[in-house]
C-alpha cells in the first residue's frame, strides 16, 4: 500500500519540526493550515502534508489545502499519489486552475509530458494570473529543454512576491540537475528571507553541487545558526569536511561559470 493512501497522523513529526504551539489555542482548520504553511517553509514536507490533511478533515471545502497536499506529495516524490489526489480534488472542484496545474506537475514528473501540457494549458485558460500555474509551465519548459523557462518563472515571481516562489523554482531546477540556474533563484529567496533557515539550506545545496565549497559551508552554517536541529545541513557540512581537492571539482566549477546565466 502506498505511504500516503490514508494520510494517517500517528507518526512522530520530522526531526527539525518547530516547537508545538501552546495547547490552549483552539485547533481548528485555520490552526492546521498555519501549521502546514510553517512546516512547508521549513522544508518539512511530510509534516505539512499531514497538517493540510488535518485541516481538510475539518473543512473539505478548503481548496488550498487540497492543492497543498498535492504539492507536498510532489516534493516527497510521491508522484502517483499526487496525481491520484489531484484527480480526486478535481471531481469536487472541476476546472480549478491550481488543481489542474498540480495534476500537470505530477504527470510531468512521471514523464507524461503531453498530458501535462494539456492540463497546464487548461490551467492557464482558467487563471492566467496564478503564480503556481506559471511555475508548472516553467517546469514543463525545463523538462522539454525549451529556452522560455526563465520567462515563465519570472512571471510566477511577478505574480507572487512570497520568497517561497523563487525557492520552489530553485528546487525545480535542482530536480532537473541544473544548480547554476537554481542558484540565482535560491539567492533571491535568501535575500528576501535571510532570517529563515530553509533558503540558506537550499542555497547551500546549489553551491555544493557547483563545487563552491567555501560558500556552501557558509550557507549551511547560517542555516544551522537559525535552526541548530537541521540534520541535513549538518550532514552536508560533514560531507564537505571530508572532501579533498580534485581536478574534477575544479573543472566542474569552471564549467558552471560558463553555464550560469544572469537571472
Amino acid at each position: 500500500m502506498p505511504r500516503f493512501d490514508k494520510l494517517e497522523f500517528g507518526r512522530e513529526p520530522e526531526k527539525d519540526s518547530p516547537s508545538p504551539k501552546p495547547a490552549s489555542r483552539r485547533r481548528d482548520a485555520d490552526y492546521w493550515v498555519q501549521q502546514a504553511d510553517e512546516n512547508r517553509r521549513d522544508g518539512l514536507y511530510e509534516n505539512a502534508l499531514r497538517f493540510y490533511s488535518r485541516a481538510l478533515e475539518m473543512d473539505k471545502s478548503l481548496v488550498p489545502c487540497w492543492l497543498g497536499q498535492i504539492r507536498m506529495l510532489i516534493h516527497l516524490e510521491e508522484y502517483r499519489q499526487a496525481e491520484l489526489w489531484s484527480r480526486t480534488a478535481l471531481e469536487l472542484f472541476p476546472g480549478n486552475a491550481g488543481l489542474l496545474a498540480g495534476r500537470a506537475q505530477a504527470f510531468c514528473r512521471m514523464k507524461q509530458i503531453r498530458r501535462a501540457h494539456e492540463l497546464c494549458d487548461g490551467a492557464l485558460q482558467q487563471d492566467p494570473k496564478s503564480a503556481y500555474v506559471w511555475l508548472v509551465r516553467g517546469e514543463l519548459m525545463v523538462a522539454g529543454r525549451q529556452e522560455i523557462d526563465r520567462h515563465c518563472f519570472d512571471s510566477a515571481q511577478q505574480l507572487d512576491s512570497d520568497w517561497l516562489v523563487p525557492l520552489e523554482i530553485a528546487l525545480v531546477y535542482l530536480d532537473y540537475h541544473n544548480p547554476a540556474k537554481a542558484m540565482a533563484r535560491a539567492r533571491r529567496a535568501v535575500d528576501s528571507a535571510p532570517d529563515r533557515h530553509y533558503p540558506w539550506y537550499v542555497q547551500g545545496l546549489c553551491q555544493q553541487q557547483l563545487s563552491l565549497d567555501a560558500q556552501a559551508r557558509e550557507s549551511y552554517r547560517n542555516c544551522l545558526n537559525l535552526n541548530p536541529r537541521n540534520a541535513d545541513a549538518e550532514r552536508h557540512l560533514a560531507e564537505l569536511a571530508g572532501q579533498h581537492w580534485s581536478p574534477l571539482a575544479v573543472l566542474r566549477r569552471l564549467l558552471a561559470g560558463f553555464r550560469s546565466p544572469a537571472q
